[in-house]
């Protein structure tokens, strides 16, 4: 074949490959020259020495200051024995409270009665039509147990509907004798 454009093979098998190295063809100049450098070493010395000179303290030159106030908190002897009687002659004044269980609140009626079939052994298992605060007008069904006299008797209920497998929530309704 011809060679066209001129070249001379052979010189070029003769050339090496040359290493890639990257270097800057400016001198390296640091960022902080050193005279920048002494002189925030000299000021930094200098704010120091003047600090320790300005800050003279001491610490046990320090001494609290008396206290120009007295504070005397008097009450009634009978208030260290952690007893307190309350007396009242008025049994008018106060709540009567019952406690009801909520079983649960059901849109449809027939869930309702399945899960009072379901606690058939508690007693006093029944089914009111409320209507729910989230959705205004929704009617549901709501299955209570109770009323119960204390809050105890209402969580022994409680533990009972729960081993049944629901989820049930303590109500109380407090009335004003």
């Amino acid at each position: 074949m011809r060679d066209y454009a001129k070249r001379n093979s052979s010189k070029r098998n003769n050339i090496r490959p040359k290493k890639t190295v990257f270097r800057s063809k400016k001198k390296n100049i640091s960022v902080i020259s050193g005279n920048l450098l002494l002189v925030f070493l000299l000021m930094s010395a200098a704010l120091a020495a003047l600090s320790f000179l300005y800050f003279d303290s001491d610490i046990e030159a320090i001494e609290p200051r008396k206290s120009l106030n007295s504070i005397t908190i008097d009450f009634p002897t009978s208030l260290i024995e952690n007893s307190i009687l309350i007396e009242s002659n008025d049994e008018d004044g106060f709540m009567s409270c019952e406690y009801f269980v909520q079983i649960g609140a059901y849109g449809n009626k027939k869930y309702a009665y399945e899960a009072k079939e379901i606690l058939n052994e508690i007693n006093l298992v029944t089914i009111n039509e409320i209507y729910s605060a989230a959705n205004p007008g929704k009617l549901l069904h709501s299955v209570l147990s109770g009323p119960y006299e204390n809050r105890s008797a209402a969580n022994n209920a409680k533990e009972q509907i729960t081993k049944s497998g629901f989820d049930p929530r303590l109500r109380t309704l407090c009335k004003k004798n």
